[in-house]
């Protein structure tokens, strides 16, 4: 039986630290390798990191920015200690911090700013809608013994994927695809914080044998929340985008839109390419 989201998202208050049980059904290791072929996965630790604040500090106003550090890779044998603190509190905008560490280790150090909507002029920059998500085939997903153990909490519906190992070669490196997660529960901040990290680096499709690659830090933008309106039954467009690959780097965009179009979310993410020999002893 698998650890549902709901329970992974969940942090127990213990002294002045909030701890969380990292499950192995959330790895990014292959499901045909063990847990620990992988590590806990980024997504989950970004919403982590969210909520330890939120909770740790008792914000009540909506996420609007998260920047997540990571500085060393957390291991499924031990909990993880976040510590959050108020950097500033205002009326409208709160800033706040947090690490986490493991075993006396800091594993992640994040940096997020919450605040509420007020009254001002809005410009609403709307995309086409994205496609009817019953056009597309359900069959094109991620899924098999190849799927990273974090994506089996995942429903994915892609538009014209998924194209990982080399599908995208010699053309833009873009995925798009409807995701939710796979309980069906309506979209929240924190989910959203784990879908915006929920698909393979964009830089594996451009490319039938890739570089393997560890992220450094991860950035999320969330310009509204979520809505039954916007993301019905859970469901939310993403499109995953390639910028940058080189110099030992590559770096990442995503766009969350809602099913009217409207964007609801950006991210960003920095990976470090690692080199083949340092990954032959890793893997």
């Amino acid at each position: 039986m698998t650890t549902p989201v709901t329970d992974a998202l969940t942090l127990k208050p213990q002294g002045e630290d909030l701890i969380a049980h990292l499950s192995g059904d959330f790895s990014n290791g292959m499901q045909h390798q063990p847990p620990e072929a992988g590590f806990p996965f980024g997504g989950l630790l970004a919403a982590l990191c969210a909520q330890a604040m939120r909770q740790g500090l008792g914000l009540t106003a909506p996420l609007r920015s998260l920047a997540v550090q990571y500085l060393s890779a957390a291991r499924f044998d031990d909990d993880v200690r976040f510590r959050p603190s108020l950097l500033r509190g205002g009326r409208s905008v709160a800033y706040a911090a947090v690490q986490a560490h493991q075993d006396g280790r800091l594993t992640h150090n994040g940096a997020a700013t919450f605040g509420g909507d007020g009254d001002g002029p809005t410009i609403a920059q709307i995309s086409a809608p994205p496609p009817p998500l019953d056009s597309l085939d359900p069959a094109a997903t991620i899924a098999g013994p190849m799927a990273p153990r974090f994506a089996q909490h995942v429903e994915f519906r892609f538009d014209g994927g998924p194209n990982i190992l080399g599908g995208n070669e010699g053309r833009p490196v873009v995925e798009r695809l409807w995701m939710r997660i796979a309980d069906g529960r309506p979209l929240d901040e924190l989910r959203l914080c784990y879908l915006l990290d929920a698909l393979y680096p964009p830089a594996w499709t451009a490319s039938r044998r890739p570089p393997m690659m560890t992220t450094v830090d991860l950035r999320y933008d969330i310009l509204a929340d979520p809505t039954p309106e916007t993301s019905p039954d859970g469901w939310a467009f993403f499109e995953f985008r390639m910028l940058d690959l080189g110099l030992g780097w590559t770096v990442d965009d995503a766009v969350c839109w809602g099913a009217d179009g409207r964007a609801l979310a950006l991210s960003r993410q920095r990976r470090k390419l690692i080199p083949p020999r340092r990954a032959a002893r890793e893997g």
